[in-house]
């Protein structure tokens, strides 16, 4: 059972929030996730592109884009190496589109190159770099997305090769620092880097460097005045920030950037998203931040972790409504494929990860003998998401000595910093690792399994107080009087969209009685309920999601009265409208 705690209201935050003319209820809902007084609320509440810091402020910005302008106007081959995960692709997609499409190169002149999830591994890997230094015609200029800063050994293969190495990328740096070996490195967490917002995702570097490059461009003469900016391809950088799980909370550009993207792609000018909403059967959909992270994400994440990602990068690029509706069917088989490996390696290891917590273990370590490495960050995400505590789930990896990774944080704890002090107590642990505050990758020496499972539970452990204990939480904003529950309020919550990690959903307390309830879906793993409050003559439908998943049980039948922890959903039937209530937790 998670703890439910009442969040704590920032009174200067909620006193802002009045006087820009919100309700009470948005004011306190606000109050109550930015803890940072002195922000300007209007940035977060009102996000706009106006507020995006220019993109020359981020480090080598300039550097790259004169290189990539140079090796355009030349003719030279340009590749476009990135990850496989959304983030990765949606890079790709507005390299590929901004070089294609903006800036007129043709496409024999643009080389795709994504590793292979379990051939290669992350990055700029040994096996990718072998396949590019295998071409026929290798690149003259490479640019990285979302990976790249923790790779100096294989970027200065291609260098030796004659290769330039552009790397763009939003991951920590390494403790050795930048890649000598790249021509540039754009990544706003570098310390001397002076763009004011280091928690965007790699689609939005990439997306500020391909800026910064058609000004260069325009200046060279080579791109007239009047040539149109790359804001269209925000739609891509919507999904690849909300995928990513990178902050909505204190970030104005990341805000900003998923409003703006989640509009564009409402307008369904491109076949990609027309297949999407065809696909959920929604034909009258408005797509928000959880349709992209929790329906559309995962199927494309789900090609790059079980096969080649090439499939979910032609469903993004694709110029036809029936090409795009082909790829989506791949992207939608893998991910049901992926569904069925996931529950069972999520069983697994949800076991091993009860045993660690009664060992009183802060940081949870868990290796699946058999597991798939393409899913270990799902199964993990479950870990944290049960305990509240980080975790990693490690399996086996190519290189029969290694285990590879996926790590998922808590809020309280950076997870890459937690790897980074592993490495520094014991070096030989890790072979390789990177990440962010949120998630990271790693790959071990299978030998020194039990050693890493020690070492990261006493990382985390350096980073919490003496008497602070990780559980799971469910942070609840206020109770709604009955007569509060209706469209009108949901409505007002619709104003602090987007909703995402660091800015959660509102999430209300209430005591209900329970007129009715049954399981529903195709599995039966739903629960759809009736709920009702005592003497007011209100009353509410709400469906609990995977209440009954894995052989679950509820503890109530109806006729009880229960305290249920929940969300104000739009739930739209025949043509109409009515609040639903979604509900979190429930006993």
């Amino acid at each position: 059972m998670p703890e439910i705690k009442q969040r704590n209201l920032n009174p200067a935050v909620y006193e802002q929030a009045l006087t820009l003319g919100l309700s009470p209820l948005v004011a306190k809902v606000l109050a109550g996730r930015i803890s940072d007084s002195t922000i300007d609320l209007q940035t977060i509440v009102q996000p706009e592109l106006r507020y995006l810091p220019h993109p020359e402020r981020l480090k080598d910005a300039v550097k790259a884009a004169q290189r990539i302008a140079q090796a355009i106007i030349k003719g030279e081959v340009i590749g476009i190496l990135t990850d496989y995960d959304v983030d990765g692709i949606t890079s790709h997609v507005v390299f590929y589109r901004t070089l294609t499409e903006w800036f007129g190169v043709s496409p024999d002149k643009v080389q795709s190159l994504i590793g292979h999830r379990i051939n290669d591994g992350y990055g700029v890997s040994a096996g990718l770099v072998a396949r590019i230094l295998s071409q026929p015609v290798l690149p003259d200029l490479i640019i990285t997305a979302d990976c790249g800063s923790s790779d100096e050994a294989r970027i200065a293969l291609l260098r030796q090769a004659g290769i330039e190495v552009i790397v763009t990328d939003h991951h920590a740096l390494p403790e050795s620092g930048v890649p000598e070996s790249a021509f540039a490195v754009v990544n706003p967490t570098q310390a001397d880097c002076d763009y004011p917002d280091a928690t965007i995702a790699g689609c939005m570097v990439a997306w500020l460097v391909m800026s910064s490059t058609r000004n260069h461009l325009i200046q060279k003469h080579y791109l007239p005045v009047s040539s149109p900016k790359l804001s269209k391809l925000l739609s891509y950088v919507a999904l690849g920030t909300v995928a990513d799980c990178v902050s909505l909370g204190q970030s104005a550009v990341n805000r900003a950037v998923v409003r703006t993207g989640l509009t564009l792609i409402n307008q369904f000018d491109q076949p990609c998203w027309r297949a999407f909403r065809r696909l959920l059967k929604k034909d009258n959909a408005v797509f928000t931040p959880d349709m992209l992270g929790f329906q559309l994400g995962p199927r494309i994440n789900a090609r790059g972790r079980l096969d080649d990602p090439y499939a979910a990068l032609h469903f993004m690029l694709s110029a036809y409504d029936h090409q795009a509706d082909h790829y989506l069917s791949l992207l939608d088989q893998d991910n049901e494929d992926r569904k069925a490996i996931e529950q069972e390696m999520a069983t697994y290891a949800q076991g091993i990860a009860t045993e660690q917590v009664l060992a009183r273990r802060q940081g949870l370590a868990i290796v699946v003998p058999d597991g798939h490495a393409g899913v270990q960050g799902i199964v993990a995400s479950r870990v944290t998401q049960k305990t509240g505590k980080p975790s990693v789930v490690l399996c086996p990896a190519l290189n029969p000595d290694h285990l590879s990774g996926s790590a998922r944080s808590v809020d309280q704890v950076h997870i890459r910093d937690v790897l980074q002090l592993v490495a520094q107590q014991h070096s030989e642990v890790l072979v390789k690792f990177g990440g962010h505050k949120g998630a990271a990758g790693l790959t071990i020496l299978r030998s020194q399994q039990e050693i890493f499972a020690e070492l990261f539970d006493w990382a985390v452990k350096q980073q919490l107080s003496e008497t602070e204990h990780l559980n799971p939480t469910l942070w609840v904003d206020e109770h709604l009087a009955p007569e509060q529950i209706n469209i009108e309020t949901w409505q007002q919550l619709q104003q602090l969209q987007p909703y995402g990690r660091e800015f959660d959903n509102p999430m209300f307390l209430g005591v209900f009685f329970v007129e009715q309830l049954r399981p529903v879906g195709a599995d039966q793993s739903h629960l759809q309920l009736l709920l009702s409050c005592p003497n007011t003559g209100f009353s509410f439908k709400a469906i609990w999601f995977k209440a009954l998943a894995a052989g679950a049980k509820v503890n109530f039948q109806e006729g009880a009265n229960i305290k249920v922890a929940y969300q104000l959903s739009l739930n739209e039937y025949k043509g109409q409208s009515s609040v639903q209530l979604l509900v979190e937790w429930a006993e």
